[in-house]
């Protein structure tokens, strides 16, 4: 009989929707739990499902000898140590195409709260300070006819894509790999350069995985190089951006605003972010709808569940498959 370990409690009764002759165990509290609880708790166990405030690395493999798959709750990875499984020949797999559309219309909530204000709006009327219509007060920004970037052109990227349609925005983009022609044209989307995005665009919005070249890519020379009056919008991953930078940059005037999803260190946050009007924070959201939590989860259980029977999981990480 193998044997799993949860370690957090998920939106669907994982006991109820795992074969009966497997052993199942939860982390009991809703908070990541500490290297030693993870360690305690999958003790034994041949599966682990791992959420992106998981560290696994291989002093944590070697702690769990019998563990043989990494079942990630999430699309990215970038919080397993890859190499580290594949020398101790553990499986990864991960959740994709499971939030696109969830992750999509976040980043627009974020990025229609930046250009139009909505956080200060807000504030000034729960302060009691909003005193009638004004034409000067709070003006924000049109996006019909603007330039959208973006910056990576998956499966996400290309979901904002559609939606930036409807708002009668230009779209650019920067990735690894160019898009077919035909979905090109379908979206009216032009592939550039790194400079030519930053250069070109009125609002940037980051949709690329974590890795050693994506890390800190939006720092004080790139944000400098943005079209004054641009706006960010971030909810990849965190460390994307340099906060600090960014901070400084809004400080200064050059850019409009910034809609932050994900943080450099999260869950901390640039004290300096935080203090600003011009920027709109959530708590990593992108995937929070009830559905697709749900999909999130289902998906890596049932990949764990094969794995644990002796079948072939349906979605590895590229690097594994």
């Amino acid at each position: 009989m193998g044997r799993l370990f949860v370690t957090r409690r998920l939106p669907i009764d994982v006991r109820a929707e795992t074969a009966p002759e497997l052993d199942v165990a939860v982390f009991g509290e809703d908070r990541a739990p500490t290297r030693a609880e993870l360690i305690d708790g999958a003790r034994g166990s041949q599966a682990i499902l791992t959420l992106v405030s998981d560290p696994v690395d291989g002093a944590l493999l070697d702690a769990l000898p019998s563990v043989r798959h990494v079942a990630q709750v999430a699309v990215g990875y970038d919080n397993v140590d890859v190499a580290a499984c594949r020398a101790r020949g553990v499986l990864v797999t991960h959740t994709p195409d499971v939030l696109t559309d969830a992750t999509a219309d976040l980043t627009w909530a974020l990025l229609l709260a930046v250009a139009r204000r909505v956080r200060e709006g807000e504030a000034l009327l729960r302060s009691g300070r909003f005193g009638g219509w004004s034409p000067t007060m709070l003006l924000g920004v049109e996006l019909a006819g603007r330039t959208l970037g973006l910056y990576g052109f998956g499966r996400i990227g290309r979901a904002v894509a559609r939606r930036a349609r409807g708002f009668g925005m230009r779209i650019v983009y920067c990735s690894r790999s160019r898009a077919p022609a035909a979905l090109e044209a379908a979206l009216e989307a032009e592939a550039v350069s790194f400079d030519a995005l930053l250069s070109r665009s009125d609002v940037i919005s980051l949709h690329a995985p974590l890795s050693e070249a994506t890390r800190g890519r939006f720092g004080a020379a790139e944000l400098a190089a943005m079209r004054p009056g641009a706006i960010l919008v971030n909810t990849s991953r965190g460390p994307l951006v340099d906060e600090a930078a960014l901070a400084a940059a809004l400080a200064r005037g050059h850019l409009f605003g910034a809609g932050l999803d994900v943080f450099e260190r999260e869950p901390e946050v640039h004290p300096a972010l935080l203090e600003r009007d011009d920027v709109v924070l959530l708590p990593h959201l992108g995937s929070a709808t009830e559905a697709a939590r749900q999909r999130m989860a289902r998906t890596a259980l049932t990949d764990a569940v094969r794995v644990l029977l002796g079948e072939a999981p349906r979605h590895p990480i590229p690097e594994l498959s």
